[in-house]
């Protein structure tokens, strides 16, 4: 296999579960990190090169001049993948000039940024006839009114530029009770001058949460499916996956593939749903649109998406197309942060202990542990434990 994958983002275990998915069928893998310092990713026996970019934010330019040199002196172009989504908003601004040099799924520039945005994304399911949680943007006439009567607190401010809130409050969203705590959570969005909406929280706790995770080719057909749904998550309630189960649900399909295939989608990504506890209706949430924190999971029930995406892209033999019949007795675990949720669940009262210790007997798809690439386990432990010296030291 003489196309070379070239992987962004290596300092978190996304990167190192791709680079594994691809290592093992000999595929010369390319980690691209802006620093070498948390990257234990690159750790994986399977990375076969370790490359230091100029920072993708802070030196733009800089950075997609190095992704073409990069390319540029290959035979062949590489394929090219995301594993964060500020990785995805540059390749989409830049798509154009980095499909002359690197195998990419999209070819239509633009859709990455219009489906991870919440707002066009909302406008975008509603034109498709996907049901999505009642919302109310900042402005709009009769704002608080509509919040009293349509919404109701508690309701969630959720940002319309996703990896721009998390790098600046570190938390995807603000919970609010009532206008006060809402006026406050809009005030500060403001100062820090990013977009929000205001969402209706559907009824459920947090294993009504579900993800349809596909590959479309590039006729926009689905190819590969499997479905899968959340037991925790971290932070608790509106995190991301730490505990989650492969649940097989034929309506995903019906619901999230027709979707993706009328917006004609290329390549992986991954809606997240959430099933209404008292109607039973399913809500799309937000869309995933690089390979996500279950990527371990997929492998491990037969969905290997960076390999299925190399394949048809280099034109190698095609995978056969895939789906499951029955939900597998196997979940994702991310340990670290899984016990923090527990820890929270437990305090809050929402999970019982006896209820965790139960859910724990089961296979699981470790997000970083493996006993045949044991290093980057390593480097990632030494890596929280330098967090806890710096903590007791400040202490």
């Amino acid at each position: 296999m003489k196309h070379k994958a070239v992987i962004l983002g290596c300092n978190y275990y996304i990167g190192l579960s791709t680079i594994r998915c691809l290592g093992i069928y000999g595929i010369h893998t390319v980690a691209v990190d802006y620093s070498a310092e948390q990257a234990y990713g690159a750790r994986s026996k399977y990375c076969s090169e370790h490359l230091i970019a100029p920072h993708y934010k802070e030196e733009k330019k800089k950075f997609i001049r190095f992704l073409i040199d990069y390319a540029s002196r290959q035979s062949l172009p590489p394929v090219l993948i995301p594993c964060h989504d500020a990785y995805v908003e540059i390749i989409d601004e830049h798509l154009a000039e980095l499909r002359q040099y690197y195998l990419i799924p999209q070819t239509k520039q633009g859709l990455y940024t219009e489906v991870m945005n919440k707002d066009t994304l909302h406008l975008v399911a509603v034109q498709n006839g996907v049901p999505v949680p009642e919302t109310v943007r900042p402005g709009e006439e009769h704002f608080f009114e509509k919040i009293e009567n349509i919404i109701h607190y508690p309701c969630i401010v959720k940002p319309v530029d996703s990896p721009a809130f998390v790098a600046y409050f570190r938390r995807k969203l603000f919970k609010v009770h009532n206008r006060e705590e809402l006026t406050r959570a809009l005030n500060e969005a403001e100062r820090a001058g990013l977009e929000v909406i205001v969402q209706r929280i559907i009824p459920g706790f947090d294993d009504h949460m579900y993800t349809f995770d596909a590959y479309l080719n590039q006729d926009s057909k689905v190819t590969h499916w499997v479905s899968c749904r959340k037991l925790r998550q971290y932070p608790i309630n509106f995190g991301a996956s730490v505990y989650t189960e492969h649940h097989q649900v034929p309506e995903l399909l019906e619901i999230g593939g027709e979707f993706l295939e009328r917006i004609q989608w290329k390549g992986f990504a991954e809606i997240e749903f959430k099933k209404d506890a008292d109607t039973g209706q399913f809500y799309l949430i937000e869309v995933n649109v690089r390979i996500t924190n279950l990527n371990v999971l997929l492998h491990q029930v037969g969905m290997n998406i960076p390999y299925i995406t190399y394949c048809e892209l280099t034109g190698h033999e095609a995978v056969p197309p895939f789906s499951l019949q029955q939900s597998q007795n196997r979940v994702f675990r991310y340990a670290y942060e899984d016990l923090l949720a527990i820890r929270d669940y437990i305090r809050t009262g929402q999970l019982s202990p006896a209820q965790v210790v139960r859910s724990l007997f089961r296979p699981k798809a470790s997000a970083i542990w493996d006993w045949n690439d044991p290093q980057p386990a390593f480097a990632y432990m030494g890596i929280v434990l330098g967090k806890i010296l710096k903590k007791v030291r400040r202490g």
